[in-house]
Protein backbone atom coordinates (compact mmCIF):
# COMPACT_ATOMS: atom_id res chain seq x y z
CA UNK A 1 0.00 0.00 0.00
CA UNK A 2 1.51 3.19 -0.83
CA UNK A 3 2.44 6.11 1.53
CA UNK A 4 -0.01 9.34 1.29
CA UNK A 5 2.25 11.86 1.09
CA UNK A 6 -0.19 14.64 1.21
CA UNK A 7 1.72 16.76 -0.77
CA UNK A 8 2.72 16.63 -4.71
CA UNK A 9 5.56 19.07 -4.73
CA UNK A 10 8.58 16.99 -5.15
CA UNK A 11 12.04 18.87 -5.63
CA UNK A 12 14.36 16.78 -6.72
CA UNK A 13 12.93 16.54 -10.64
CA UNK A 14 11.57 19.35 -13.01
CA UNK A 15 12.78 23.08 -13.36
CA UNK A 16 14.62 24.07 -10.21
CA UNK A 17 13.88 28.02 -10.98
CA UNK A 18 9.47 26.76 -11.21
CA UNK A 19 9.76 24.44 -8.20
CA UNK A 20 11.60 27.42 -5.94
CA UNK A 21 9.24 29.66 -7.10
CA UNK A 22 6.59 27.57 -6.24
CA UNK A 23 7.84 25.95 -2.80
CA UNK A 24 8.80 29.31 -1.61
CA UNK A 25 5.78 31.57 -2.50
CA UNK A 26 3.37 30.36 0.49
CA UNK A 27 6.31 30.57 2.93
CA UNK A 28 6.79 34.47 1.38
CA UNK A 29 3.45 34.72 2.28
CA UNK A 30 3.76 33.05 5.57
CA UNK A 31 6.55 35.24 6.53
CA UNK A 32 4.79 38.58 5.78
CA UNK A 33 1.93 37.35 7.46
CA UNK A 34 4.38 37.17 10.49
CA UNK A 35 5.95 40.32 9.92
CA UNK A 36 2.68 42.10 9.35
CA UNK A 37 1.57 41.20 12.73
CA UNK A 38 4.90 41.91 14.39
CA UNK A 39 4.89 45.42 12.24
CA UNK A 40 0.97 46.18 13.55
CA UNK A 41 1.80 45.16 17.31
CA UNK A 42 4.71 47.70 17.11
CA UNK A 43 2.02 50.18 15.78
CA UNK A 44 -0.12 49.40 18.77
CA UNK A 45 2.39 49.64 20.70
CA UNK A 46 3.45 53.03 19.50
CA UNK A 47 0.05 54.83 18.85
CA UNK A 48 -1.51 53.98 22.49
CA UNK A 49 1.10 53.70 24.37
CA UNK A 50 3.92 56.34 23.37
CA UNK A 51 7.79 56.40 22.24
CA UNK A 52 8.55 55.14 25.42
CA UNK A 53 6.86 51.74 25.44
CA UNK A 54 8.14 51.76 21.63
CA UNK A 55 11.50 52.04 22.51
CA UNK A 56 11.46 49.33 25.22
CA UNK A 57 10.03 46.76 23.03
CA UNK A 58 12.75 47.76 20.66
CA UNK A 59 15.21 47.60 22.87
CA UNK A 60 14.30 43.94 22.78
CA UNK A 61 14.81 42.82 19.55
CA UNK A 62 18.29 41.69 19.33
CA UNK A 63 18.05 39.42 22.63
CA UNK A 64 14.74 38.45 21.18
CA UNK A 65 16.27 37.14 18.18
CA UNK A 66 19.31 35.58 20.21
CA UNK A 67 17.07 32.97 22.11
CA UNK A 68 14.01 32.86 19.57
CA UNK A 69 16.01 32.67 16.66
CA UNK A 70 18.20 29.76 18.40
CA UNK A 71 15.30 27.73 19.18
CA UNK A 72 13.70 28.59 15.55
CA UNK A 73 17.20 27.85 13.76
CA UNK A 74 17.27 24.42 15.90
CA UNK A 75 13.74 23.38 14.64
CA UNK A 76 14.26 24.30 10.77
CA UNK A 77 17.79 22.16 11.52
CA UNK A 78 16.03 19.17 12.78
CA UNK A 79 13.67 19.27 10.01
CA UNK A 80 16.83 19.07 7.38
CA UNK A 81 17.30 15.11 7.82
CA UNK A 82 13.18 14.50 7.45
CA UNK A 83 13.61 16.43 3.70
CA UNK A 84 17.29 13.84 3.35
CA UNK A 85 15.06 11.22 4.07
CA UNK A 86 12.12 11.66 1.82
CA UNK A 87 14.35 12.64 -0.84
CA UNK A 88 15.80 9.20 -0.58
CA UNK A 89 12.25 7.49 0.01
CA UNK A 90 13.42 5.91 3.49
CA UNK A 91 10.09 6.81 5.13
CA UNK A 92 9.99 4.47 7.88
CA UNK A 93 14.03 6.20 9.15
CA UNK A 94 11.81 9.44 8.03
CA UNK A 95 9.64 8.58 10.98
CA UNK A 96 12.28 7.74 13.48
CA UNK A 97 13.54 11.21 12.81
CA UNK A 98 9.86 13.04 13.65
CA UNK A 99 9.87 11.35 16.84
CA UNK A 100 12.96 11.76 17.73
CA UNK A 101 13.27 15.61 16.87
CA UNK A 102 9.96 15.80 18.73
CA UNK A 103 11.57 14.21 22.00
CA UNK A 104 14.91 16.88 21.64
CA UNK A 105 12.20 20.14 21.11
CA UNK A 106 10.69 18.78 23.99
CA UNK A 107 13.58 18.56 26.19
CA UNK A 108 15.28 21.94 25.04
CA UNK A 109 12.40 24.34 24.56
CA UNK A 110 11.82 23.78 28.46
CA UNK A 111 15.51 23.63 29.40
CA UNK A 112 15.38 26.86 27.17
CA UNK A 113 12.49 28.48 29.33
CA UNK A 114 13.75 28.17 32.20
CA UNK A 115 17.15 29.40 31.76
CA UNK A 116 16.42 32.75 29.92
CA UNK A 117 13.36 33.34 31.86
CA UNK A 118 15.94 33.34 34.96
CA UNK A 119 18.72 36.06 33.38
CA UNK A 120 16.18 37.95 30.71
CA UNK A 121 16.74 41.07 33.46
CA UNK A 122 19.96 40.87 34.20
CA UNK A 123 20.94 40.48 30.53
CA UNK A 124 18.33 43.75 29.83
CA UNK A 125 20.72 45.52 32.64
CA UNK A 126 24.06 44.47 31.13
CA UNK A 127 22.73 45.87 27.68
CA UNK A 128 22.57 49.25 28.67
CA UNK A 129 18.22 49.19 28.47
CA UNK A 130 17.62 52.81 29.74
CA UNK A 131 15.77 53.40 33.08
CA UNK A 132 12.75 54.80 31.80
CA UNK A 133 12.14 52.17 29.42
CA UNK A 134 13.39 48.83 31.22
CA UNK A 135 10.67 47.80 32.85
CA UNK A 136 8.88 47.73 29.32
CA UNK A 137 11.34 45.30 27.82
CA UNK A 138 11.52 43.42 30.84
CA UNK A 139 7.18 42.90 31.36
CA UNK A 140 7.72 42.06 26.86
CA UNK A 141 10.33 39.82 26.72
CA UNK A 142 9.45 37.68 30.16
CA UNK A 143 6.03 37.38 28.04
CA UNK A 144 7.68 35.92 24.97
CA UNK A 145 9.97 33.65 26.51
CA UNK A 146 7.72 32.19 28.68
CA UNK A 147 5.88 31.20 25.36
CA UNK A 148 9.09 29.36 23.90
CA UNK A 149 7.22 26.10 24.02
CA UNK A 150 4.96 27.24 22.13
CA UNK A 151 7.55 28.55 19.55
CA UNK A 152 9.15 25.07 19.43
CA UNK A 153 5.65 23.20 18.74
CA UNK A 154 5.11 25.07 15.64
CA UNK A 155 8.31 25.86 14.50
CA UNK A 156 8.87 22.08 14.64
CA UNK A 157 5.59 20.73 13.01
CA UNK A 158 5.47 23.42 10.05
CA UNK A 159 9.41 22.16 9.66
CA UNK A 160 8.54 18.58 9.24
CA UNK A 161 5.56 19.51 7.01
CA UNK A 162 7.80 21.85 4.67
CA UNK A 163 10.43 18.87 4.84
CA UNK A 164 8.14 17.14 2.84
CA UNK A 165 7.56 19.44 0.07
CA UNK A 166 4.09 21.27 1.70
CA UNK A 167 4.85 24.96 2.42
CA UNK A 168 0.81 25.82 1.72
CA UNK A 169 -0.83 24.48 4.94
CA UNK A 170 1.31 25.93 7.24
CA UNK A 171 0.33 29.31 5.20
CA UNK A 172 -3.28 28.73 6.09
CA UNK A 173 -2.70 28.87 9.63
CA UNK A 174 -0.78 31.59 9.84
CA UNK A 175 -3.36 33.67 8.30
CA UNK A 176 -6.33 32.84 10.98
CA UNK A 177 -3.65 32.95 13.51
CA UNK A 178 -2.48 36.35 12.13
CA UNK A 179 -6.20 37.78 12.26
CA UNK A 180 -6.29 36.56 15.68
CA UNK A 181 -3.43 37.95 16.95
CA UNK A 182 -4.44 41.64 15.22
CA UNK A 183 -7.69 41.25 17.10
CA UNK A 184 -6.25 40.23 20.68
CA UNK A 185 -3.85 43.26 20.50
CA UNK A 186 -6.88 45.51 19.95
CA UNK A 187 -8.03 43.84 22.73
CA UNK A 188 -5.59 43.79 25.32
CA UNK A 189 -4.09 47.45 24.54
CA UNK A 190 -6.71 49.12 24.05
CA UNK A 191 -9.79 47.85 25.35
CA UNK A 192 -7.99 46.15 28.47
CA UNK A 193 -4.97 48.61 29.00
CA UNK A 194 -3.07 45.58 29.39
CA UNK A 195 0.10 47.61 27.74
CA UNK A 196 3.22 45.25 26.48
CA UNK A 197 2.27 42.65 28.35
CA UNK A 198 -1.31 42.64 26.27
CA UNK A 199 0.96 42.89 23.15
CA UNK A 200 3.70 39.76 24.40
CA UNK A 201 0.73 38.04 24.95
CA UNK A 202 -1.44 38.38 21.69
CA UNK A 203 2.13 37.11 20.13
CA UNK A 204 2.18 33.90 22.16
CA UNK A 205 -2.13 32.79 22.02
CA UNK A 206 -1.76 32.96 18.34
CA UNK A 207 1.28 31.31 18.01
CA UNK A 208 0.24 28.51 19.98
CA UNK A 209 -3.11 28.46 17.94
CA UNK A 210 -1.08 27.91 14.79
CA UNK A 211 1.23 25.12 16.09
CA UNK A 212 -2.05 23.16 17.40
CA UNK A 213 -3.45 23.44 13.36
CA UNK A 214 0.18 22.07 12.36
CA UNK A 215 -0.81 19.20 15.03
CA UNK A 216 -4.12 18.43 13.55
CA UNK A 217 -2.99 18.81 10.21
CA UNK A 218 -0.48 15.72 10.58
CA UNK A 219 -2.75 13.70 12.67
CA UNK A 220 -5.49 13.95 9.85
CA UNK A 221 -3.61 14.22 6.40
CA UNK A 222 -0.04 13.28 6.62
CA UNK A 223 -0.12 9.57 6.91
CA UNK A 224 3.77 9.29 6.27
CA UNK A 225 4.34 11.08 9.26
CA UNK A 226 2.46 9.27 11.53
CA UNK A 227 4.79 7.61 13.82
CA UNK A 228 4.08 3.80 14.61
CA UNK A 229 5.23 0.93 17.51
CA UNK A 230 9.03 1.07 17.48
CA UNK A 231 9.56 3.85 15.61
CA UNK A 232 8.69 5.99 18.72
CA UNK A 233 11.87 4.49 20.40
CA UNK A 234 14.01 6.91 21.22
CA UNK A 235 17.11 6.57 19.35
CA UNK A 236 20.47 8.54 20.71
CA UNK A 237 22.20 7.44 17.30
CA UNK A 238 19.75 9.64 15.25
CA UNK A 239 19.21 12.52 17.89
CA UNK A 240 23.19 12.86 17.80
CA UNK A 241 22.52 13.65 14.14
CA UNK A 242 19.91 15.56 14.69
CA UNK A 243 22.10 17.74 16.87
CA UNK A 244 24.96 18.07 14.73
CA UNK A 245 22.24 19.13 11.91
CA UNK A 246 19.87 21.42 14.60
CA UNK A 247 22.31 23.15 17.10
CA UNK A 248 24.57 24.51 14.51
CA UNK A 249 21.62 25.93 12.94
CA UNK A 250 20.53 27.36 15.94
CA UNK A 251 24.12 28.71 16.69
CA UNK A 252 24.25 30.30 13.39
CA UNK A 253 21.35 32.28 14.14
CA UNK A 254 22.53 32.77 17.77
CA UNK A 255 26.12 33.61 16.82
CA UNK A 256 24.93 35.95 14.31
CA UNK A 257 22.73 38.00 17.22
CA UNK A 258 25.87 38.22 19.29
CA UNK A 259 26.61 40.44 17.35
CA UNK A 260 23.16 42.46 17.16
CA UNK A 261 23.16 42.30 21.38
CA UNK A 262 26.28 44.42 20.93
CA UNK A 263 24.92 46.92 18.43
CA UNK A 264 21.87 47.37 20.53
CA UNK A 265 23.86 48.09 23.60
CA UNK A 266 25.38 50.91 21.70
CA UNK A 267 22.39 52.23 19.75
CA UNK A 268 21.05 52.28 23.70
CA UNK A 269 23.29 54.82 24.11
CA UNK A 270 22.29 56.91 21.86
CA UNK A 271 18.96 57.24 24.05
CA UNK A 272 15.30 56.59 23.57
CA UNK A 273 15.35 58.48 19.92
CA UNK A 274 17.34 56.05 18.41
CA UNK A 275 15.63 53.35 20.04
CA UNK A 276 13.20 53.95 18.41
CA UNK A 277 14.00 55.07 15.32
CA UNK A 278 16.10 51.44 15.48
CA UNK A 279 13.00 49.80 16.01
CA UNK A 280 10.86 51.27 13.39
CA UNK A 281 13.21 51.07 11.00
CA UNK A 282 13.92 47.15 11.69
CA UNK A 283 10.05 46.30 11.63
CA UNK A 284 10.18 47.86 8.01
CA UNK A 285 13.40 46.37 7.43
CA UNK A 286 11.95 42.71 7.98
CA UNK A 287 8.98 42.88 5.73
CA UNK A 288 11.66 43.24 2.77
CA UNK A 289 13.85 40.75 4.73
CA UNK A 290 11.40 38.04 5.36
CA UNK A 291 10.78 37.70 1.64
CA UNK A 292 14.57 36.64 1.46
CA UNK A 293 14.29 34.45 4.97
CA UNK A 294 11.38 32.32 3.81
CA UNK A 295 13.21 31.90 0.02
CA UNK A 296 16.35 30.89 2.30
CA UNK A 297 14.05 28.49 3.94
CA UNK A 298 12.88 27.19 0.95
CA UNK A 299 16.73 26.57 -0.36
CA UNK A 300 17.84 24.45 3.02
CA UNK A 301 14.39 21.80 2.07
CA UNK A 302 15.84 21.54 -1.83
CA UNK A 303 18.99 21.26 -0.95
CA UNK A 304 18.37 18.29 1.34
CA UNK A 305 15.93 16.97 -1.01
CA UNK A 306 18.03 16.60 -3.96
CA UNK A 307 20.89 15.32 -1.76
CA UNK A 308 18.77 12.34 -0.48
CA UNK A 309 17.97 11.86 -4.19
CA UNK A 310 21.60 11.86 -4.99
CA UNK A 311 20.93 15.01 -7.74
CA UNK A 312 24.15 17.00 -6.78
CA UNK A 313 23.99 18.99 -10.36
CA UNK A 314 20.40 20.04 -9.32
CA UNK A 315 21.55 21.77 -6.07
CA UNK A 316 24.32 24.20 -8.38
CA UNK A 317 21.03 24.76 -10.36
CA UNK A 318 19.16 25.36 -8.21
CA UNK A 319 21.85 28.05 -6.27
CA UNK A 320 22.12 30.01 -9.70
CA UNK A 321 17.91 29.90 -9.70
CA UNK A 322 17.40 30.87 -5.97
CA UNK A 323 20.44 34.22 -6.45
CA UNK A 324 18.30 35.29 -9.85
CA UNK A 325 14.97 34.97 -8.11
CA UNK A 326 16.75 37.37 -5.04
CA UNK A 327 18.35 39.40 -7.49
CA UNK A 328 14.97 40.59 -9.19
CA UNK A 329 13.04 40.92 -5.80
CA UNK A 330 15.73 43.71 -4.77
CA UNK A 331 14.55 46.00 -7.75
CA UNK A 332 11.83 45.86 -6.63
CA UNK A 333 12.34 46.69 -2.94
CA UNK A 334 14.51 49.49 -4.00
CA UNK A 335 11.96 51.15 -6.14
CA UNK A 336 9.12 50.26 -3.73
CA UNK A 337 11.29 51.54 -0.38
CA UNK A 338 11.98 54.88 -1.95
CA UNK A 339 8.72 55.74 -1.96
CA UNK A 340 7.21 53.91 1.10
CA UNK A 341 9.49 54.24 3.62
CA UNK A 342 8.35 57.38 5.69
CA UNK A 343 4.81 56.59 5.24
CA UNK A 344 5.46 53.28 6.62
CA UNK A 345 7.63 54.62 9.60
CA UNK A 346 5.02 56.93 10.30
CA UNK A 347 2.50 54.95 11.18
CA UNK A 348 4.34 53.43 14.02
CA UNK A 349 3.23 57.52 15.82
CA UNK A 350 0.00 59.08 16.49
CA UNK A 351 2.23 62.28 16.50
CA UNK A 352 5.25 62.51 13.94
CA UNK A 353 8.29 63.14 15.78
CA UNK A 354 10.65 64.28 12.92
CA UNK A 355 13.95 63.24 14.06
CA UNK A 356 12.79 59.62 15.06
CA UNK A 357 11.19 59.56 11.17
CA UNK A 358 14.36 61.41 9.68
CA UNK A 359 16.74 58.73 11.34
CA UNK A 360 14.70 55.37 10.36
CA UNK A 361 14.13 57.07 7.04
CA UNK A 362 17.91 56.75 6.18
CA UNK A 363 18.55 53.22 7.91
CA UNK A 364 16.28 52.00 5.85
CA UNK A 365 17.21 53.10 2.37
CA UNK A 366 20.54 51.62 3.44
CA UNK A 367 19.02 48.30 4.19
CA UNK A 368 17.32 48.06 0.78
CA UNK A 369 20.33 49.85 -1.12
CA UNK A 370 22.14 46.25 0.18
CA UNK A 371 19.65 43.99 -0.29
CA UNK A 372 21.34 41.87 -2.92
CA UNK A 373 24.16 41.17 -0.03
CA UNK A 374 21.61 39.26 1.97
CA UNK A 375 20.51 37.23 -0.87
CA UNK A 376 23.97 35.45 -1.45
CA UNK A 377 23.88 35.20 3.10
CA UNK A 378 20.32 33.62 3.07
CA UNK A 379 20.47 31.50 -0.31
CA UNK A 380 24.00 30.14 -0.10
CA UNK A 381 24.16 29.40 3.69
CA UNK A 382 20.80 27.56 3.46
CA UNK A 383 21.94 25.67 0.95
CA UNK A 384 25.22 24.72 2.54
CA UNK A 385 23.19 23.89 6.00
CA UNK A 386 21.17 21.51 3.71
CA UNK A 387 23.33 19.87 1.85
CA UNK A 388 25.20 18.91 5.47
CA UNK A 389 27.73 21.25 5.99
CA UNK A 390 26.78 22.83 9.09
CA UNK A 391 30.08 23.98 10.15
CA UNK A 392 30.29 26.34 7.40
CA UNK A 393 27.50 28.23 7.83
CA UNK A 394 28.50 28.53 11.27
CA UNK A 395 31.41 30.25 10.35
CA UNK A 396 29.35 32.74 8.34
CA UNK A 397 27.58 33.69 11.51
CA UNK A 398 30.75 34.15 13.71
CA UNK A 399 31.48 36.65 10.21
CA UNK A 400 28.43 38.45 10.39
CA UNK A 401 28.54 38.68 14.64
CA UNK A 402 32.20 39.93 14.36
CA UNK A 403 30.70 42.60 11.71
CA UNK A 404 28.10 43.40 14.02
CA UNK A 405 30.54 43.58 17.16
CA UNK A 406 32.93 45.73 15.31
CA UNK A 407 29.87 48.09 14.33
CA UNK A 408 28.80 48.73 17.60
CA UNK A 409 32.08 48.63 19.39
CA UNK A 410 33.67 51.47 16.65
CA UNK A 411 31.19 52.27 14.33
CA UNK A 412 28.51 53.79 16.69
CA UNK A 413 30.60 55.45 18.70
CA UNK A 414 32.45 57.35 15.95
CA UNK A 415 30.03 58.20 13.07
CA UNK A 416 26.76 57.97 15.72
CA UNK A 417 23.54 56.72 14.22
CA UNK A 418 24.72 55.96 10.91
CA UNK A 419 27.24 53.57 12.19
CA UNK A 420 24.27 51.60 13.29
CA UNK A 421 22.76 51.94 9.80
CA UNK A 422 25.81 50.20 7.96
CA UNK A 423 26.16 47.33 10.54
CA UNK A 424 24.00 45.01 8.91
CA UNK A 425 25.51 45.82 5.37
CA UNK A 426 28.59 44.78 6.66
CA UNK A 427 28.45 41.84 8.02
CA UNK A 428 26.49 40.66 4.88
CA UNK A 429 29.47 41.72 2.97
CA UNK A 430 31.87 39.84 5.35
CA UNK A 431 29.62 36.67 5.61
CA UNK A 432 29.70 36.72 1.66
CA UNK A 433 33.28 36.56 1.27
CA UNK A 434 33.40 33.25 2.79
CA UNK A 435 30.15 31.93 1.83
CA UNK A 436 30.43 32.22 -1.90
CA UNK A 437 33.69 30.14 -2.49
CA UNK A 438 32.22 27.73 0.61
CA UNK A 439 29.36 26.62 -1.55
CA UNK A 440 31.40 25.66 -4.54
CA UNK A 441 33.29 24.09 -2.56
CA UNK A 442 30.66 22.36 -1.29
CA UNK A 443 29.14 21.06 -4.10
CA UNK A 444 32.20 20.21 -5.58
CA UNK A 445 32.68 17.95 -2.58
CA UNK A 446 29.44 15.68 -2.73
CA UNK A 447 30.13 15.48 -6.50
CA UNK A 448 33.35 13.99 -6.00
CA UNK A 449 31.28 11.65 -3.36
CA UNK A 450 28.32 11.28 -4.94
CA UNK A 451 30.31 9.33 -8.20
CA UNK A 452 32.35 7.77 -5.88
CA UNK A 453 29.49 5.92 -4.52
CA UNK A 454 26.82 5.92 -6.91
CA UNK A 455 29.01 6.23 -10.54
CA UNK A 456 26.11 5.30 -12.64
CA UNK A 457 23.58 7.63 -10.53
CA UNK A 458 21.56 10.63 -12.85
CA UNK A 459 22.13 13.44 -12.33
CA UNK A 460 20.36 15.25 -14.93
CA UNK A 461 16.79 17.36 -14.81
Amino acid sequence: MAENKGTDLNLTVGSPFKLIIAFAIPMILGNLLQQLYNFVDTIIVGRYLGVSALAGVGATSSINFLILGFCMGMCAGFAIPVAQMYGAGEYEKLRKYVANALYLSLVFSAVITVVVSLLCRKILVVMDTPDEVIEYSYTYILTIFIGIPVTFLYNILSGIIRAIGDSKTPLLFLIVSTIINLGLDILFISQYGMGVFGAALATVLSQLISGILCMLLVVKKFTILHVKGKEWKPDFRLMSKLCLMGLPMGLQYSITAIGSVILQASVNDLGPISIAATTAASKVNMLFFCILDALGAAMATYSGQNLGAGRIDRIRKGGGASVLIGGAYCVVAFIAVIFARRPLISMFLDEPVEEMIDKASMHVLISIASLMLLVLVNCLRFMIQGAGYSFLAILAGVLEMIARGVAGVFFIPKWGFIGACVASPFAWFLADCFLVPAFFLVVHRLDKKVHAVKPAVDLKG
